[in-house]
């Protein structure tokens, strides 16, 4: 039996509560190397799913208070992040020959905002294994990449009433933030809902790091493509702190060190058992990229608030045959060696060959069938927006950026330095891993 549809109520838009005259906010922001290659990918789509307060449940008490104080307040968050109330501009001419990306914080209707409904229950989103295909409609802009943002609202906020619950789902164009500054805005839109008040302790510092981009293109067709990912089962494993800590005691201990961390010890487990049900040959490559932030690695180090992109990818690689062989801590040290020697060096040697040939990432092209996909961090703040309505009891994504061995991580509900799994495979792989010891025996069920 099918689902039923999401059904859409309303839609509008909100733009900046002040609506500030200031001479900054209508100026273009400038984009980076780290923003412009994320132009041919997806939106960020991330949401959260709540009980439904039982104050809701009754004709006379509706959502509609919950719905003007999410705009209200969205409003009120845009203040401070008024680049997502903008769109994406592009400024070119033949004589001389000129080609540039930029935020039009002036010239837009503002962030979109929808009412949906859809007569499924809380549990019907998290009782199946897999997460249901229903979800995808949680969110808008499904399918959207980013220079799409031209004519797309930057930012987009649905809230899907379920017969039990709220969701509110969050597609926000990736050329404009990385995870980061995703939930820098989301932890300020709560916090700014459930005070009623719009000052904030830890404003965006939006002035972008770098110079002004003249792109060596005519048209957008010359690097932008649109990447339909094939049938995969998309599932949620969850580890205790506990069983964390076992991983990575056991990872320090086969190397006879410290200095392996929970994420290290994680990410490796997920590459040995992922790779073990892809049946390699042994002297295949088989790859691990893991997600990093910028912020901190260069000299001096970003503000902590900086707004915009300022993430990239490092890259563990071992022969399948020896990933599979050696222990948990051989893998794990691979990581650690990887992420250690992205440094302030290695950060510029990036942007100086970017700057000389230009990278925009087709992620059809760019999928390594051997390899996997480690993103997100769990420290990253999602269970402390409640918008009134107290902890989520999950978070959920959407269509976007998923592919054949991506792997997300995520905060566990509980707390306490455990984590969920967002695993995205190729079905037979994913019954392969459902059936494998080393990883079963991590995992709560």
């Amino acid at each position: 039996m099918n689902p039923p549809n999401v059904q859409y109520i309303s839609e509008c838009f909100i733009k900046p509560k002040s609506s500030p005259e200031e001479e900054e906010t209508k100026q273009p922001i400038h984009l980076t190397p780290w923003d412009l290659t994320m132009l041919s990918t997806h939106y960020i789509q991330k949401g959260l799913l709540f009980v439904k307060p039982s104050s809701m449940n009754d004709q006379e008490n509706t959502v509609q208070p919950l719905l003007e104080r999410l705009k209200e307040s969205l409003s009120l968050t845009l203040d401070h992040f008024y680049p997502l109330a903008g769109k994406l501009a592009t400024s070119k001419q033949e004589i001389p020959p000129h080609y540039s990306i930029y935020i039009d914080t002036d010239n837009s209707p503002g962030a979109k905002f929808i009412h949906a409904t859809v007569n499924l229950t809380v549990s019907d989103i998290l009782s199946p294994v897999d997460v249901p295909l229903v979800v995808q409609s949680f969110f808008d802009h499904d399918r959207a990449i980013n220079h799409d943002g031209h004519t797309l609202s930057l930012l987009s906020i649905q809230v899907t009433e379920l017969v039990d619950g709220i969701f509110i789902g969050c597609s926000i164009n990736h050329v404009v933030v990385d995870g980061t500054s995703c939930w820098h805005f989301f932890n300020t839109w709560s916090d700014i809902f459930m005070r009623n008040n719009s000052s904030i302790s830890r404003p965006p510092v939006l002035n972008r790091y770098g110079p002004v981009l003249n792109l060596p293109f005519t048209h957008h067709d010359q690097f932008i493509s649109r990447y339909e990912a094939p049938p995969l089962r998309e599932r949620f494993f969850h580890l205790s702190s506990e069983s964390i800590a076992k991983l990575k005691a056991k990872a320090n201990g086969e190397c006879q060190t410290n200095r392996i961390s929970s994420l290290q010890s994680v990410s490796a487990l997920i590459w040995r058992c992922i790779t073990r049900t892809r049946h390699l040959p042994y002297d295949q490559e088989a790859s691990c990229r893991m997600s990093i932030n910028n912020r901190t690695r260069i000299e001096p180090p970003l503000p902590e608030g900086y707004f915009g992109n300022s993430a990239q990818t490092v890259r563990g690689i071992a022969k399948a045959g020896e990933l599979v062989e050696q222990g948990l801590g051989w893998a794990a040290w691979r990581l650690r060696e990887a992420l250690a020697n992205h440094n302030d060096k290695a950060v510029r040697e990036w942007v100086d060959e970017w700057m000389k040939t230009p990278l925009i990432i087709r992620r059809g092209e760019f999928l390594d069938p051997c390899g996997i996909l480690v993103g997100s961090l769990p420290r990253f703040k999602l269970f402390e927006n409640e918008f009134g309505m107290g902890r989520a009891v999950a978070i959920r994504s959407g269509y976007a950026n998923k592919f054949d061995g991506k792997v997300t991580v995520y905060p566990g509900y509980e707390g306490g330095g455990s984590m969920d799994l967002e695993v995205c495979l190729l079905p037979e792989l994913m019954r392969d891993l459902e059936s494998d010891g080393e990883f079963m025996d991590a995992v709560c069920i």
